[in-house]
């Protein structure tokens, strides 16, 4: 049980009803949803399951500057795909009447004024929380004059910038969201689903407390950086609240960072801009969208966040975990195919030129439900040039002049010579094999033991495929401090051209698969509708390597 379970269970102790328990994730369609919201909607989807609650999702829309229909879209999608379902969809823009309702009646109590000062003045007349703040010459006008005037900002009177409305509350507080802030400002957009029916929008200050007091949201859950900003939401609270309704609780948790990554939508949006990406749903980004692409499952990173918990400290999770869960998870879903992404020609002078032998394979050791595939075998295969080493050094286990391998699920070969370029480079590896060597057909005490095993496939069967592997976008373990954009890793993606076995020939969209000794892949289609195999993690965990190299100095 976290912290916010205890926080629910004792309101429950106190009396509060457990049946006007209600959560809401109210995302800002300002751009495509990340990892990091991942955990806030986990958190209060699953704390809806647990206490038989209804989740709203409620759209924080109200800056018609940067919001697009297409985000919103895009959030529902993302939801849908992490397994979740909302009771009930929302916006703020529902709210907007009664919010300039609420606002009217804050100028009414004399708590809210019209401010002429420029926004630049505003923030140097709030000074620093070790200094007392300078109060505006507009604060005192009379409670006719405000209404007169927000009218006339509410009729488009006024151009934006010129003025704003601003909350009565103290200009000395050490806590600087309580210095006077905004209400509304004049923004002349056209909003996505209200048109060019208002000309004056809330801040989100004004109008998060009071979306979640309209629809009765018990306990309010977000990140941590909104914790100072708590005393404000119960304040405005405290201007509206009624007797006998539920009066919202805030609670903030931990952000999700993670290592070599931003979750930033603006500089997420300066990537796109720049062409380092293009698009919200780059499968190099840490997207909801990203990441769908990319070929991670919904299961996997709710495992995650499960295993990261729901706490209050902030800390940067090391990537690794994340690829942790996918791998644990693609490991037993993931059948198994063999493919080449560098080759080099390898030929057994010893077996049949014509000869074809469909040799038995597992589709997945680690479920027996996936059965068998056969797998064509021949005397011209391509193996991986990192593979072959033509002068054995001590720590190279795998093939070699002199030395012997396993072919995986097929024949024992031993290499003889190779066959090189004018440039001196191998061309063709000749070797023999051992008939009686075959996998699964040798007697125990006829079987030879060798150190390694490769992955092959014919030459003459084998499929092109064209795979996508991704790098770090960032060079610094946390590119949030300092100038992240000196930090671009320069070389993101590699497009390979690949040979596979022919089982890939029937791949479709949307599965996965493991090339053995490389890694799980996801097969999507690219914008000229080819198919592309995208690179999701590595077989075995290579972030610590990577960490101990330092890809740049902290």
């Amino acid at each position: 049980m976290h912290f916010i379970e205890k926080v629910i269970e004792e309101d429950i102790k106190k009396g509060f009803p457990i049946n006007k328990i209600r959560f809401r994730f109210p995302p800002e369609p300002n751009g495509y949803l990340h990892i990091g919201h991942v955990k806030a909607i986990y958190l209060n989807f699953e704390l809806g399951k647990k206490y038989q609650a209804p989740v709203y999702l409620r759209f924080d829309d109200t800056n018609p500057i940067v919001e697009e229909k297409k985000f919103i879209e895009s959030i529902k999608k993302d939801i849908l795909f992490l397994g979740f379902k909302w009771d009930h969809e929302s916006y703020a823009s529902d709210y907007f009447h009664k919010l300039y309702e609420w606002a009217i009646s804050l100028i009414k109590m004399n708590k809210a004024y019209v401010d002429h000062h420029s926004k630049k003045v505003i923030q140097l007349r709030r000074k620093t929380p070790l200094e007392h703040g300078i109060n505006s010459n507009y604060r005192n006008r009379s409670i006719n004059e405000n209404l007169y005037l927000f009218e006339k900002m509410k009729n488009g009177f006024f151009e934006e910038g010129t003025c704003v409305l601003r909350a009565k509350i103290d200009m000395k507080s050490s806590n600087m969201n309580m210095r006077d802030p905004i209400m509304y400002r004049i923004l002349k957009k056209n909003h996505t689903r209200t048109g060019d029916k208002w000309c004056i929008y809330p801040t989100y200050d004004w109008t998060h407390g009071q979306c979640d007091y309209i629809e009765q949201i018990s306990h309010s859950l977000c990140s941590l950086e909104f914790e100072n900003r708590r005393p404000l939401y119960n304040w405005y609270l405290d201007q509206i609240y009624e007797k006998n309704k539920i009066r919202p609780k805030q609670i903030e948790f931990s952000r999700l960072n993670l290592s070599y990554t931003l979750t930033s939508k603006r500089k997420i949006q300066y990537l796109i801009e720049k062409k380092i990406i293009p698009s919200w749903d780059d499968p190099r980004i840490l997207t909801i969208s990203g990441l769908r692409r990319r070929g991670y499952t919904p299961k996997s990173l709710k495992k995650f966040i499960q295993e990261i918990g729901i706490t209050k400290r902030n800390n940067i999770i090391d990537t690794s975990l994340l690829e942790f869960r996918i791998r644990e998870h693609l490991n037993k879903i993931a059948p198994r195919v063999m493919v080449v992404t560098q080759p080099v020609k390898l030929v057994i002078d010893n077996y049949s030129d014509n000869n074809t032998e469909w040799i038995n394979a597992e589709n997945n050791p680690e479920n027996p439900k996936f059965g068998h595939r056969k797998i064509p075998f021949s005397k011209f295969l391509y193996i991986e040039k990192n593979d072959f080493l033509e002068k054995k050094t001590k720590k190279f286990f795998r093939l070699s002049i002199g030395n012997e391998v396993r072919l995986k699920n097929a024949y024992i070969i031993k290499a003889n010579s190779v066959i090189k370029n004018s440039n001196g480079e191998i061309i063709e590896i000749h070797c023999s094999y051992d008939p009686k060597s075959k996998s699964g057909k040798q007697k125990k005490t006829e079987k030879k033991r060798v150190k390694s095993t490769l992955h092959w496939v014919s030459i003459k069967h084998a499929i092109p495929i064209v795979i996508h592997l991704y790098h770090p976008i960032f060079l610094k373990r946390d590119p949030n401090m300092g100038d992240y954009q000196k930090y671009i890793n320069p070389k993101t993606i590699e497009k390979i051209k690949a040979y596979s076995e022919p089982t890939l020939n029937q791949a479709n969209i949307g599965e996965y698969f493991q090339f053995q000794r490389i890694g799980y892949f996801y097969v999507e289609k690219n914008n000229n509708e080819n198919i592309i195999f995208n690179k999701i993690v590595s077989i075995k965990d290579k972030w610590k390597k990577i960490q101990k190299k330092d890809l740049l100095p902290e």
